[in-house]
């Protein structure tokens, strides 16, 4: 039986978040104080006993999920031997990490430069996110097409489930076109920006010139990335996905399928939250889902 471990994004996190690892793991704890001292700031505490705020600001967030999935993929599975990996957003960075494809250090520095260059550019323009519950992928981007203002699919998270990025007010106009055409729910998203989407081109340029200087190696099994759902082993694609995943959609519906179709029965999601396993339920119910924390 093939298992494909999943690693989750911005928005799993919650205060107290990988404590009980840290004091149970000598080799989690040495990796824990590792990361304080390359990030320059103890981010333990604030994962700890921080507020929920604390926790919220994106140059804390990325990094702390990005700590508590490789945690677990390094020191938390006995035995960890994954047939392929995929993660959401931010997670394609511990998925990475997870397949012997980037060092945690390499890894921790991308996921640092990376939270700082999307927040550097949620400030150089007010844009935001909504999620769309209950329409087709197809009726979703349609809208969104139709609309003046910037609005794009930036998540497929599920059937039934796309996140949309854009202005605010062409969030507003979506919200209530998506609504006439039969939308059950149209939420806000409580983020800084209009993630995956042209806005964080900035971000993205930034970005490139790391990835371009990090050092990659031959991973251990395939990563199913979200700019192209197809997996892959080679190195040079899998920096030029990494550098196009800032402003493109997140094909999650579309990675799941493609484990399945290529031999997954089993998704393990490592790290905080069980966001993962829910859409994985509702893309591939035949599969048995699990999680660790």
């Amino acid at each position: 039986m093939k298992t494909a471990y999943l690693f989750p994004g911005q928005g799993a996190q919650h205060v107290g978040m990988a404590r009980g690892l840290y004091e149970e793991k000598d080799e989690v704890k040495r990796l824990f104080e590792q990361a304080n001292e390359i990030l320059g700031f103890r981010i333990t505490d604030i994962m700890f006993s921080g507020t929920e705020e604390e926790l919220k600001q994106t140059k804390v967030t990325q990094p702390s999920i990005f700590l508590h999935s490789t945690a677990l993929a390094l020191y938390g599975v006995k035995d960890f031997h994954p047939d392929m990996v995929a993660g959401h957003s931010l997670g394609e960075f511990s998925a990475l990490v997870a397949n012997r494809c980037l060092s945690f250090e390499e890894g921790l520095r991308l996921v640092a430069q990376r939270a700082t260059a999307m927040q550097k550019a949620c400030e150089l323009q007010e844009s935001t996110m909504a999620v769309v519950l209950g329409l087709p992928d197809e009726k979703v981007n349609e809208i969104c097409l139709e609309i003046t203002e910037q609005v794009l699919p930036a998540n497929f998270n599920c059937p039934g489930q796309v996140a949309i990025s854009g202005s605010r007010r062409g969030i507003e106009e979506a919200t209530v076109r998506m609504k006439e055409a039969g939308a059950k729910r149209v939420l806000p998203l409580k983020v800084s920006g209009a993630f995956h989407s042209r806005f964080m081109e900035p971000a993205r340029a930034e970005l490139a010139e790391a990835v371009d200087r990090a050092t990659l190696q031959t991973p251990i099994c395939p990563i199913y990335q979200n700019y192209t759902a197809r997996p892959t082993t080679d190195i040079d694609e899998i920096r030029k996905n990494l550098k196009a995943q800032l402003t493109a959609p997140v094909l999650w519906t579309q990675s799941v399928k493609a484990m399945v179709a290529d031999g997954a029965e089993a998704f393990v999601e490592l790290g905080p939250g069980s966001v993962l396993q829910g859409l994985v339920g509702k893309i591939a119910p035949e599969v048995t889902v699990s999680g660790m924390e």
